[in-house]
C-alpha cells in the first residue's frame, strides 16, 4: 500500500631552537597570527611575569575565535613550539585564544588583536593543570580504568548518548547505580542529559545491561532485552571506577600530543544556531555547502562555510508523540537528500529544487513502539526503483508503489548457519545489491537485489563490529570496525578484505570512507581523533580535534585539493572541517 505525503517547508532562516624556528618561519607562507608555545616548569616563576620563555611544546592545539563570530580556527604547534595562522584565515578583530594539550592549561586568559596589516604575535605560556580529569577523553578514561579490555568493551554503549565524565565523577554506590542503569534503557538514542527523550516503550524493555554473558552483541543495537542478573555486576564495576570511595583508585592516563604530520593541519569549527543541535550526519554537496541531520530534533540544516550562515528546514512529524530526530543523510544522483527519521518510522526525501519533503511510512510504524528507520541507501535507486532501509528491520522499498519487503536473513543460507544476522550501516553496489554492516557481530552481509539470496562474509578480525561505511566507484566497501578498532575494505567483486588497525586504542571507529585522492578516512566516538589512511603506502595520520566531539558519520569534500574532511560535533553543536596541509 502506498504511504506517501508531500509537505511544503518554510525557510528558517634555546638558541638552536630559535634558529630552527626562524628557518621554518622563512619558509612559511604569510601569517595573520603567530607565536611560540612553551611550558612553565614546576615551581618556576611564571615566564609570563619573568619575561622568559619555558620549554617549547609541540602538538598544542591553538584555537582563535573573533568576538561576535560563529567560526573558530585551530592550528597546531610544530616541533619548535611555533604556531601560525595563515594570512586570510583570520579576519581583523579581537580574538579569544584557547588551547588543548593534555595535562596543561593556559597561564592566564589569552587574547590578541589581529589587523589587516602586519601579522600579530602572541606567545603562549602553559602550566600544569590542577584538574587533569576534566581533560580526559572517553578513550583515556577507558585506558585508565582497571580490568580487561574485554570487560571495558561492554561500556562502549554508554558513550552513544553521553561521555564517561558523569559516571566517573558520580558518587553512587553499586546499590544506587542499579536503578540508574535500568533507567538508561528508557531513553531514545537521540537523547542528551539536557534533553532526554523517552522511548515509546517506556518500561525500558528494549535496553540491555552493558555487561553481557557473551561478547557477540547478538540482537539489534538498542533492542536487546534487559538481563537483570547482570545489572548488579555492571553496577559493582561502575562503583569501583567512580568517586564513591572519595577518590579515583587508579592512575589517570593520557594520550601523547600530536607530532610531525599530525601537526600540519587547520581545523575550522562552525557554530550552529541551536546549542542543543546534535549534527549526527554532516555531508558536503557538490557546491561546498554542508548539510546535517539533527539526531535529537526534527530538522534538516545547511551550512555555507564561506559565510558561516545556516538555514534549517523542519522535517515533517509523521508519528506524533514519538521521539524526534534523524540519523542517516544520503544524497541520490539527482542531488536530493534522503533521511532516516528514527522513531518517527518514515523514510524521507527532501527535494532541494522545491524545498519539499516526501515521506514513506514503514508498514508497521504506527502500530509498533520500536519501529525505527535509521539508515537509508537511495544512491542506486535509478537502477531498479528500490531504496534499501536499515532500522528495526532491514527493508527493500519500492518508491513507486510504496511496497516494503523485509529482508529475510535466512534466504539461501544452510540450516546449520546459526549466527543471528542484522545490519546497522547499509550500502549498495552499482547493481543496487544490498550490503549490511553487522555491528552486533562480524559480518558484511550481501543481499542480492533480485534473488534476495543472503551471503554473509566474516571479517578477518573476529567480533569486529562493522558499523558504517560507504561504497566507492569500484564497488569496494570502505567501512569501520567499531570493536575491532580498524578501517577496513571489502572488495565486493573479488570477495576479499583488507584491514588497517588504528594505532590509538579505544578510538572505536564509527564510520569510514575513501576520498578521490587515494586516502581513506575514519573517526571514532571516544578519542576525538580523525584518522587519515594513505591506502597506497599504508601511512596513517591521526589529527586531534580541538574539543570533545563524539565522532559519528564522516564525510569528505572532494572539490578541494587535497580533499577536506567534515564531521558534526555531537557534544558541541558545531560542524568541523579538517584540512591537512600535506
Amino acid at each position: 500500500m502506498l504511504r506517501t505525503k508531500v509537505f511544503a517547508v518554510p525557510l528558517v532562516v634555546s638558541c638552536a631552537a630559535l634558529l630552527a624556528a626562524m628557518s621554518v618561519a622563512a619558509q612559511s607562507p604569510p601569517s595573520a597570527l603567530t607565536g611560540m608555545v612553551s611550558a612553565q616548569e614546576d615551581g618556576a616563576t611564571s615566564p609570563r611575569r619573568a619575561g622568559a620563555m619555558g620549554t617549547p611544546m609541540e602538538g598544542v592545539l591553538v584555537s582563535a575565535k573573533r568576538a561576535g563570530s560563529t567560526i573558530t580556527t585551530t592550528v597546531v604547534s610544530d616541533a619548535q613550539g611555533r604556531y601560525a595562522f595563515p594570512a586570510g584565515r583570520l579576519e581583523p578583530g579581537a580574538y579569544a585564544i584557547r588551547i588543548r594539550a593534555a595535562g596543561y592549561e593556559l597561564d592566564g586568559p589569552a587574547s590578541v588583536h589581529v589587523s589587516g596589516g602586519q601579522p600579530a604575535t602572541l606567545d603562549l605560556i602553559l602550566k600544569k593543570t590542577q584538574d587533569l580529569a576534566s581533560q580526559l577523553s572517553n578513550g583515556e578514561w577507558l585506558m585508565s580504568w582497571p580490568g580487561s579490555d574485554e570487560m571495558k568493551q561492554n561500556f562502549l554503549s554508554c558513550t552513544q548518548c553521553h561521555g564517561l565524565q558523569p559516571i566517573v565523577r558520580s558518587r553512587y554506590t553499586a546499590v544506587e547505580f542499579a536503578p540508574i542503569i535500568e533507567r538508561m534503557g528508557r531513553y531514545a538514542q537521540g537523547s542528551t542529559m539536557a534533553r532526554p527523550q523517552l522511548r515509546p516503550n517506556t518500561h525500558g524493555g528494549g535496553f540491555a545491561s552493558p555487561i553481557r554473558d557473551d561478547m557477540s552483541g547478538a540482537g539489534r543495537e538498542g533492542e536487546r532485552p534487559v538481563q537483570s542478573s547482570r545489572v548488579m555486576q555492571t553496577a559493582d564495576y561502575l562503583a569501583s571506577v567512580n568517586l564513591s570511595a572519595g577518590r579515583w583508585r587508579y592512575p589517570l592516563q593520557t594520550l601523547p600530543r600530536p607530532k610531525g604530520k599530525a601537526t600540519r593541519v587547520i581545523v575550522t569549527e562552525y557554530d550552529l544556531p541551536r546549542p542543543e543541535t546534535l549534527p549526527h550526519d554532516a555531508v558536503a554537496d557538490a557546491d561546498g555547502h554542508v548539510w546535517y541531520a539533527d539526531f535529537g530534533t526534527h530538522v534538516l540544516g545547511m551550512l555555507d562555510p564561506k559565510t558561516g550562515a545556516v538555514i534549517e528546514y523542519p522535517i515533517p512529524i509523521t508519528k506524533p508523540g514519538a521521539p524526534r530526530g534523524s540519523l542517516d543523510l544520503v544524497f541520490d544522483t539527482r542531488g536530493d537528500i534522503w533521511l532516516g527519521t528514527m522513531y518517527q518510522g518514515s523514510l524521507a526525501r527532501f527535494d532541494r529544487r522545491t524545498n519539499t519533503f516526501q515521506t514513506w511510512g514503514s508498514p508497521t510504524y504506527m502500530d509498533r513502539d520500536e519501529a525505527r528507520i535509521a539508515m537509508v541507501m537511495p544512491i542506486h535507486h535509478d537502477v531498479d526503483g528500490q531504496v534499501w532501509i536499515g532500522g528495526d528491520e532491514e527493508y527493500q522499498v519500492d518508491i513507486r508503489t510504496g511496497e516494503w519487503k523485509a529482508i529475510d536473513y535466512s534466504t539461501g543460507l544452510p540450516a546449520a548457519f546459526r549466527a543471528p544476522l542484522s545490519s546497522y550501516g547499509v550500502a549498495s553496489d552499482s547493481k543496487n545489491n544490498f550490503y549490511g554492516m553487522n555491528l552486533n557481530g562480524t559480518y558484511i552481509i550481501k543481499v542480492d537485489a533480485k534473488t534476495k539470496k543472503v551471503t554473509p562474509y566474516p571479517t578477518p578480525t573476529p567480533n569486529s563490529g562493522p558499523r558504517r561505511g560507504h561504497m566507492d566507484a569500484q564497488d569496494r566497501l570502505w567501512f569501520a570496525q567499531f570493536r575491532g578498532n580498524r578501517i577496513a575494505m571489502f572488495d565486493t567483486k573479488a570477495e576479499t578484505f583488507r584491514e588497517w588497525p588504528i594505532a590509538t586504542p579505544w578510538t572505536n571507529v564509527y564510520d569510514a570512507l575513501a576520498d578521490a585522492a587515494g586516502y581513506a578516512w575514519g573517526g571514532g566516538m571516544n578519542t576525538d581523533l580523525v584518522v587519515r589512511l594513505d591506502t597506497r603506502t599504508n601511512e596513517m595520520v591521526e589529527y586531534l580535534l580541538p574539543r570533545a566531539t563524539n565522532i559519528r558519520r564522516v564525510n569528505v569534500d572532494n572539490t578541494t585539493n587535497p580533499p577536506a574532511f567534515w564531521v558534526g560535533n555531537n557534544l558541541g553543536a558545531t560542524l568541523i572541517r579538517v584540512e591537512p596541509l600535506e
